[in-house]
């Protein structure tokens, strides 16, 4: 098994070589790169999961870059313990002042957990559950310190955002022709062609003051016509 598998278990079923589906355990954090202040704190467990706890805003990237078309998929609770809020991701994340838009060249760390330094990337966000989970929103940051919101990706009623305690399954989508979706229990909250598609980059994880358990995290090559069709 490669080395960059380390940590990973192949899943039945998706073995052919045009479509390789992987799954990390949680036994270490060989997978994850964190950015946060000194206070935030990880945990793994193979039964819980990855536990993150953090008061002042923490990143957790997959290590590995992704290239569309691809889906990654998991399980995220948001703890009553903490703040109900944020339970946010970058996805296709590239920083534009670095050589091929290496998220983690040397020189690239200036990035330290607070949600401002993340505005010069190029990626694909989404912020559910934030602002104290009162906005649910879809981003597509464009490397300039640029944010700009469509009025459909932004969302309040209450269906679209957090619960204390739920289990909520996650999929997130970025085909060959552009198209990107962020799926929650299998409902598409986020569904929007890019006319300058994002076609390589970094996933992560993010949030501020929440105590967030993360299992059953998944990425595999393509897109699955049931996800797209949704």
């Amino acid at each position: 098994m490669s080395k960059w598998l380390l940590g990973v278990m192949l899943l039945p079923g998706f073995l052919r070589a045009e479509a390789p589906l992987f799954r990390d355990v949680f036994k270490s954090g060989d997978l994850w790169r964190v950015e946060a202040a000194a206070t935030a704190r990880l945990a793994f467990d193979e039964g819980t999961g990855m536990t993150i706890t953090n008061r002042t805003g923490i990143t957790v990237w997959f290590r590995h870059r992704l290239t569309a078309p691809v889906t990654i998929s998991y399980t995220a609770t948001v703890r009553s313990t903490g703040r109900v809020s944020d339970l946010n991701c970058f996805w296709m994340a590239t920083d534009p002042a670095q050589p091929d838009g290496d998220l983690f060249a040397p020189g690239a760390g200036r990035r330290d957990g607070t949600f401002a330094s993340y505005d010069a990337l190029r990626t694909y966000y989404v912020g559910y559950g934030g602002n104290t989970n009162t906005t649910t929103r879809f981003r597509r940051y464009d490397g300039t310190g640029a944010r700009p919101l469509l009025p459909a990706h932004d969302l309040s009623a209450p269906e679209f955002l957090l619960q204390p305690d739920q289990a909520y399954r996650i999929t997130i989508t970025a085909d060959e022709n552009g198209r990107v979706q962020f799926i929650r229990d299998g409902e598409v909250v986020f569904d929007w062609t890019d006319p300058a598609p994002l076609r390589s980059g970094w996933f992560g994880f993010r949030s501020v003051d929440s105590q967030i358990e993360i299992r059953d995290f998944a990425v595999h090559a393509g897109v699955s016509p049931t996800a797209a069709a949704r």
